[in-house]
C-alpha cells in the first residue's frame, strides 16, 4: 500500500494547491480523442470518453464543453485505501454550497471546482485543514 490512510494526518497535510488554469469537461462518443487535445484525466464510460482539458485547448479544437472549473489538488499523498477522507472534504464543501467533482490518482486527491467557487473552496480546505491541526496539537 502506497500513501497516507490515517484520517487524521489525511486532514492535517492535505496543502491544497489552486491552479490558475480553467478546465472544462468534453465528452466523445465514439471514445475518440481529438489529436489537438492534452487531457488532464479521461475516464471511459459506455456513453463516451471523458475528458478534462484545459478550457483554452477546448476553445482552439472547437470541441463542445461543460463545467468550468479551477483545480486543487490535495497534496498530501494519499492512499487509494484511505476511508472518509473525500467524504470528509466533499461533505464540509456541500455544507458551504460548493459543488466538487473529485479525482483520485495514485498520489493525490484532485477538486474541480466550479471557477466562481474556487477561491471560497482553497480558503475553506485551508481552514479544515488548519482547524484539524490545532484541535489535535
Amino acid at each position: 500500500m502506497s500513501g497516507e490512510t490515517d484520517h487524521v494526518r489525511l486532514q492535517q497535510m492535505m496543502a491544497p494547491d489552486l491552479r490558475p488554469e480553467t478546465y472544462v469537461y468534453c465528452t466523445f462518443q465514439d471514445h475518440r480523442l481529438p489529436d489537438e487535445l492534452s487531457p488532464i484525466c479521461t475516464f471511459r464510460e459506455s456513453e463516451g470518453l471523458t475528458a478534462i482539458v484545459e478550457r483554452a485547448q477546448a476553445v482552439r479544437a472547437k470541441v463542445p464543453f461543460i463545467f468550468e472549473a479551477k483545480l486543487i489538488t490535495l497534496t498530501v499523498h494519499s492512499s487509494l485505501e484511505a476511508i472518509g477522507f473525500l467524504a470528509t472534504i466533499s461533505k464540509a464543501l456541500a455544507k458551504a454550497g460548493i459543488p466538487c467533482n473529485a479525482v483520485a490518482a495514485f498520489h493525490h486527491d484532485h477538486l474541480f471546482i466550479p471557477v466562481d467557487r474556487a477561491d471560497d473552496a482553497f480558503a475553506l480546505l485551508e481552514a479544515l485543514s488548519q482547524s484539524h491541526t490545532a484541535a489535535t496539537a
